[in-house]
């Protein structure tokens, strides 16, 4: 089963109120015990993590009616970071849905009933509350597309036939969560990809938590019917409509933060008030390059060896490592955990690679693949996104050369990594020559660290890029 967290739920006692104590007698508490037969169970939005305030109904695995029982899972929230399942805690029935998928709700508010038997559903239905508390996103303009949460499925692509046959075949009609064909469980991203390239999502079988539609199902399914139906007309323009259209952006529309949007601008907005200086510095890269096409085949990332050197040098300048949270005093961590920045659709997280110090880089690779793929799918845990000390952030695949990165709140420092360029450097002997070298800065809590610190730590960092030999060991 996927990473899930148990549904927090209170009661409602449903005896009259004739029935309810009214004294200190004993005779009234041994009547209302006896009488009383059934519990309505409020299910509230859980706090996946110790920074959401408001979560979102990505799907509901059950449906009104479903029986349940403790430890299944009942609906998938997206929360500030991740999409997660959310187990019930109780067993019963989901009597009343409250919150409905696509919307928002505050953490500890009601989105559901849960009933203790199935002829308490009505009595359940019928204290349903209001849904003051959802958060329905803001009305864009009349040419605006709708959410990909409230894209109906299947998709209506009434001139990409070919590619619904062909994808209809890879898989069983009805998807596995879809209890019997009602709903198809898909991610958000999923439901967008499958409008943009024209793809029914019904034909696919997801490898999500309980069978759910991710992305990389859609793209796999929309690839394969490119091959399969090529020679079809309906293919062609699935084809030609996604390079049109690649983004499905549509101009001049308002779109609301998702909630992990929203998460980074309070983040973004929480770090102005942090005094912050930086320190570039020049790295020669010609040893690691060396090693990293050495090692590549074992399954070696550049990710992990940056992480790596970067973790070894941190073990010595423990107070780069080191945060403020108070404003008042400051925390030598314990731990040194490279927090690596990570882009993935609708925002950014910081997959963490916890004790990078101390972990071969073998396993520290696989490690950094097996996080990319669950950040990708929303599936990490909040202490695999929440527990860095330092953070990476990269840029240099995209051949950016140099760049300043905004500190994380938290933590005491940040390192922006620019790409490995040859460049003519003079020699000690007043020759020049080729070397590769990339550019980093390194932005830091100046209330902690200081300009010395940080010159000290890149002299190690550089030192031990330069001379590779420590990261293998």
């Amino acid at each position: 089963m996927a990473h899930s967290h148990l549904l927090q739920s209170s009661f409602i006692p449903t005896a009259p109120a004739s029935l309810r104590r009214r004294g200190v007698c004993a005779a009234p508490v041994r009547q209302r015990t006896h009488l009383i037969q059934s519990k309505i169970r409020e299910i509230f939005m859980p706090a996946l993590s110790s920074t959401m305030t408001e979560g979102k109904i990505v799907s509901w695995i059950k449906s009104e009616g479903d029986k349940l029982s403790k430890g299944e899972s009942v609906v998938v929230v997206e929360s500030d970071k991740a999409d997660m399942d959310v187990e019930s805690f109780y067993d019963g029935y989901l009597a009343a849905i409250v919150v409905d998928e696509g919307l928002s709700a505050a953490v500890g508010s009601t989105i559901a009933l849960l009933a203790e038997t199935e002829e308490e559903i009505a009595l359940a239905q019928s204290q349903k509350p209001s849904s003051a508390s959802v958060s329905v996103p803001p009305a864009a303009n009349n040419d605006a597309p709708k959410a990909a949460e409230e894209i109906p499925t299947p998709v209506a692509a009434a001139a990409t036939p070919a590619v619904k046959a062909s994808v209809g075949a890879l898989g069983s009609a009805v998807h596995p969560a879809s209890e019997g064909g009602k709903r198809v469980v898909a991610s958000p991203y999923a439901k967008k990809l499958a409008k943009d390239f024209g793809v029914d999502l019904r034909g696919i079988v997801g490898s999500g938590p309980n069978g759910r539609v991710v992305a990389k199902d859609v793209e796999a399914a929309f690839a394969a019917a490119k091959l399969s139906g090529g020679s079809g007309g309906g293919a062609t323009v699935a084809s030609e409509a996604a390079e049109a259209k690649p983004s499905g952006v549509e101009l001049g529309s308002v779109v609301p933060f998702t909630t992990m949007q929203s998460a980074v601008s309070r983040n973004m907005v929480e770090s102005l008030g942090v005094p912050t200086f930086r320190v570039g510095y020049t790295i020669t890269t010609d040893a690691l390059d060396a090693l990293y096409k050495k090692i590549k085949s074992k399954g070696v990332t550049m990710t992990a060896l940056l992480a790596k050197a970067t973790a070894l040098a941190l073990a010595k300048h423990p107070v780069v490592n080191s945060s403020c949270r108070d404003g008042k005093s400051f925390t030598y961590n314990s731990h040194i955990n490279i927090a690596v920045a990570v882009a993935i659709d609708g925002g950014l997280i910081t997959p963490v690679l916890q004790d990078a110090d101390k972990i071969d880089i073998y396993s520290l690779s696989r490690k950094w693949k097996e996080l990319v793929d669950k950040a990708r799918a929303k599936q990490l845990q909040p202490n695999e996104y929440t527990t860095g000390t330092f953070t990476l952030s990269n840029l240099g695949m995209f051949g950016v050369d140099r760049f300043d990165a905004i500190l994380p709140p938290g933590t005491g420092a940040i390192m922006a990594v620019g790409a490995s360029q040859p460049t003519l450097v003079g020699t000690k002997d007043g020759r020049i020559g080729l070397k590769t070298q990339m550019q980093v800065n390194v932005t830091a809590d100046h209330r902690v660290i200081y300009g010395a610190d940080l010159a000290a730590f890149l002299q190690t960092l550089s030192k031990i890029i330069e001379d590779p030999k420590d990261l293998t060991l």
